[in-house]
């Protein structure tokens, strides 16, 4: 007796792995008062040494990672507006910062100054093209004058009448903060991480904390993209984060994600809220630094 042959049962295909974890893997408060209640405490801060004015942060890293744009979105939090005080190239093929400049951040109208500047260099590149690293070190130490031109290649020498030769506290760095740009993380050049850790490695003999803050998450993953907010739910987030971590030997406690102001015409409170979790991070660590050289001096 004959019948047809039976179609075996196909193996159901299994499902795409998730893209988020069910809970944020780090703790983030979203609302409204945490954001304002953030930006008071940043304009109260008070400094372990009083005689510093502000505290320094250096901001360096590969061309075109946003590191002008990353003043700007502090400068936007604390002027509650669109600002720009650090001029930002259209392109990121080149450097566009060519002067060592300080950046002070100023609160609302007849405030003054916030407690702490930025210092935008010249981006790093490959072999010998952009900045020469020994005047990062140059600017760890407060050799670097303001408005100092840089020279791919020729650092300022100390027998320079504009090298600042016995550099004060204010002078000096108080947290070294790398910029990568979380989508090139991936790709970035073995010439570059290798300058990024040789400034590290001079950093850390000069006893500087170093925090990475980590840009355009929106452009690494698409969850983040249409949602700030899921930004501690992202596997690609937190996979990119610990790449950087691997490549230039920070712990991940150190590495901070921010969305930087660059096309948005207003403010928007999600982007403000990683911008600040930075920023509070940073000057703490900041802070620590001078706390640590006063008692080391009595």
């Amino acid at each position: 007796m004959g019948g047809e042959e039976s179609t075996p049962a196909r193996t159901p295909s299994p499902p795409p792995p998730k893209k988020e974890f069910d809970q944020q893997w780090r703790k983030t408060c979203w609302s409204k008062e945490e954001r304002d209640h953030m930006v008071d405490e940043l304009r109260n801060f008070k400094l372990s040494d009083p005689d510093v004015g502000q505290l320094r942060c250096l901001l360096y890293g590969p061309v075109g990672v946003g590191k002008s744009s990353f003043i700007n979105s502090v400068n936007n939090v604390f002027q509650n507006r669109i600002t720009s005080s650090a001029l930002v190239a259209s392109t990121s093929g080149t450097s566009f910062t060519m002067t060592y400049d300080t950046h002070y951040i100023q609160g609302r109208s007849g405030e003054k100054r916030l407690p702490f500047a930025f210092n935008d260099v010249m981006g790093l590149e490959t072999q010998k093209n952009g900045l020469h690293p020994d005047d990062i070190v140059n600017a760890l130490k407060g050799h670097l004058p303001e408005g100092y031109e840089f020279n791919p290649f020729h650092p300022l020498s100390d027998q320079k009448k504009e090298f600042i030769q016995n550099p004060s506290l204010s002078d000096k760095t108080h947290c070294l903060v790398s910029i990568v740009s979380a989508d090139k993380i991936s790709i970035m050049s073995k010439d570059v991480i290798d300058k990024m850790k040789n400034i590290r490695a001079e950093a850390s003999r000069l006893k500087i904390p170093q925090v990475v803050v980590m840009t355009m998450p929106d452009k690494a993953c698409e969850l983040v993209n249409k949602d700030v907010k899921r930004i501690y739910y992202s596997k690609a987030i937190k996979e990119k984060m610990e790449l950087c971590s691997n490549e230039l030997g920070l712990p991940m406690n150190c590495i901070l994600p921010v969305k930087n102001y660059h096309e948005e015409g207003m403010l928007d409170n999600d982007m403000d809220i990683l911008i600040l979790n930075a920023m509070t991070l940073i000057m703490n660590f900041a802070n620590d630094y001078l706390w640590q050289l006063q008692q080391h001096a009595i």
